[in-house]
């Protein structure tokens, strides 16, 4: 059902915006991504009592980049637990998502698992005794059972425009097994990597796909429990610290909500106890987030007066 208040929100927040519409620039060095209309944007908000909100290509699916690696991490989170934090850290970055200087200075651990070097690692947990079709089907099976949607996938063509052009990421992960932190193979890493970012999604599925993380690790779309209440509310901070890459402070002092965004536009916020919004649209800042999509969740945040302070 469609909130006629919540509609309102939405609404008001995404007109105020819609002078920036086609601001930023695409993410080019993903040839697949560069090709994407720079003037898309969509909206959804889905709240924990089954209400919804939706504006603009909120149906439209999209390459979900690096917001794939919250669902990574709450893989890896429920298979090893707090034995993550030996091989990666979980403090800011500040520096790039690519940033090879950070990580030959720390020996090759990363800073935290949102960051390209740590969500590699958790590509490389998610192979132990799985082939990397298995570790892909994995990630997809899960992405399925949270949000009731099974037509969920992969755009090949995003995963083989970023395997050609993984040459950063490759150095990652060569530098990583040097430090005796990566078990696989590079090659199996990047795959896994690689294709779980170009999951595609719309602004709908993912509000649906990440509502546990609004209710403490509960999932109203499966009714189940998907993660303990205190792991929830670790991947809840470290998205708060760490979830927009160098930006991370900024976007804090914007939204005040945790939140994950990837370079394909998209923007994931978590309101506890309240819902979840997803915002899209292709137009990057200088730290790899969406422009638009930034301004509309601030908007967002304002109008409904939704933060943790």
């Amino acid at each position: 059902m469609t909130n006629t208040s919540l509609g309102k929100i939405l609404d008001s927040a995404c007109r105020s915006i819609q002078n920036q519409i086609g601001s930023g620039k695409v993410a080019n060095y993903i040839p697949a991504l560069a090709r994407v209309d720079i003037k898309k944007f969509g909206a959804a908000i889905l709240t924990l009592n089954g209400e919804s909100a939706f504006f603009g290509d909120a149906y439209e699916s999209f390459s979900i980049q690096s917001i794939s690696k919250v669902f990574s991490l709450t893989l890896v989170l429920n298979q090893i637990g707090d034995k993550l934090w030996k091989r990666v850290h979980h403090e800011p970055s500040g520096n790039a998502f690519n940033s090879i200087v950070q990580l030959e200075m720390e020996r090759g651990i990363p800073r935290n698992p949102f960051i390209n070097a740590g969500a590699l690692v958790l590509s490389d947990i998610l192979l132990k005794d799985r082939t990397p079709e298995a570790s892909i089907q994995t990630i997809l099976n899960f992405l399925h059972e949270i949000s009731g949607e099974g037509r969920i996938g992969i755009n090949h063509e995003v995963a083989i425009s970023e395997l050609e052009n993984a040459h950063r990421n490759a150095s990652l992960v060569h530098f990583m097994k040097s430090c005796n932190n990566i078990e696989n193979t590079v090659s199996d890493v990047l795959e896994v990597y690689c294709n779980h970012c170009s999951i595609s999604m719309s602004c709908e599925e993912l509000s649906r796909s990440m509502l546990f993380l609004a209710k403490e690790g509960f999932d109203p779309i499966s009714n189940k429990r998907i993660i303990s209440p205190e792991l929830a509310r670790r991947i809840n901070s470290i998205m708060m610290l760490c979830g927009h890459y160098d930006a991370s402070g900024d976007f804090a002092y914007r939204v005040g909500l945790p939140g994950k965004s990837g370079v394909g536009g998209g923007i994931v916020a978590i309101v506890p106890d309240v819902g979840v919004i997803t915002v899209w649209s292709p137009g990057l800042n200088n730290n790899g987030n969406s422009l638009v999509g930034t301004s509309a969740l601030e908007a967002i945040a304002r109008i409904s007066n939704w933060n943790i302070l």
